[in-house]
């Protein structure tokens, strides 16, 4: 028996016209459509006349459901996955099924279409030459404050996912941890009411303060100079010159480090000798 084959067929983010012929072709001649929301698809499939066989897939039951879609692939079944909006694999359970396909040597076919972060990357006017896609970040605050200490010195453009009631939190903290940079607020992609609000992280956290956002939300923040590295550098190097040598030795030693690898760092750090930081460390 042949086996099945899945396709990933992306789905309009806002517009329904906003789908290619081949998912449209695809979707009609599969034998099965799995999606992430039935009740969200189903409005797609009708408005395309598309009669096909619908089920869930999504966070929720992707272990137990993408066994049985390998299990019908392996029966010979053609099923295309769709997400609610936008590229399957992409912030959602997709990039599982895919996984599982490799595994057990499922063909798959990954169909062009509309992604959210590309649209909105492109339409902020910032470097595209080099940029990355952190999805969506923490609900809690200090894992979120986490996220963006790892990336603060980060020179491409950012691209992030967020929930309108969590914008406001996550600009305080992202103007807090990357400084106050230029970003681009894009919501309702094309929908009816797609906007971009440009601007610094401060203009936007007080836009939408007084202009509490709705719909879908993708945030292009800008990524660091080198002005800002090197001044963030010079501030870095002020505020150690603010202690003296021994106390920078102690509180790297608190860290777990031996002495003389602290020694060392504090030379390097401070741009001098280890002789001279040597010197301030034989009574430690």
């Amino acid at each position: 028996m042949n086996r099945g084959k899945l396709y990933i067929c992306p789905t309009p983010i806002g517009n329904l016209e906003d789908i290619t012929i081949k998912a449209l072709r695809i979707m009609k001649e599969v034998d099965l459509i799995a999606a992430e929301d039935t009740r969200h698809t189903i409005k797609l499939l009708n408005h395309y006349e598309i009669d096909k066989p619908l089920t869930s897939y999504h966070e929720h039951n992707k272990h137990k459901k993408g066994e049985i879609l390998i299990q019908q692939m392996r029966e010979g079944k053609n099923i295309a996955l769709v997400s609610d909006a936008g590229m399957p694999g992409i912030s959602d359970p997709g990039a599982d099924i895919i996984k599982l396909c490799i595994e057990e040597d499922i063909e798959f076919e990954v169909l062009p279409g509309a992604t959210a972060s590309i649209l909105a990357l492109v339409a902020s006017g910032f470097d595209t030459s080099k940029f990355a896609f952190e999805g969506f970040l923490h609900r809690e605050k200090k894992k979120r404050k986490e996220r963006l200490t790892e990336i603060k010195h980060e020179d491409r453009t950012l691209i992030f996912y967020e929930a309108p009631h969590r914008l406001t939190g996550a600009l305080n903290d992202m103007l807090e941890i990357l400084g106050n940079r230029r970003v681009v607020i894009c919501r309702e992609l094309t929908k009816r009411y797609e906007e971009f609000v440009r601007g610094t992280i401060k203009d936007l956290i007080l836009h939408f303060q007084e202009n509490p956002p709705k719909g879908e939300i993708v945030i292009v923040c800008h990524g660091v100079t080198k002005e800002e590295v090197e001044e963030a550098r010079a501030q870095a190097l002020e505020d150690i010159n603010k202690i003296t040598i021994k106390d920078h030795i102690y509180n790297i030693m608190k860290t777990g480090v031996s002495k003389k690898e602290a020694i060392k760092e504090v030379a390097k750090i401070r741009g001098i000798s280890k002789r001279e930081v040597y010197q301030e460390s034989i009574d430690i």
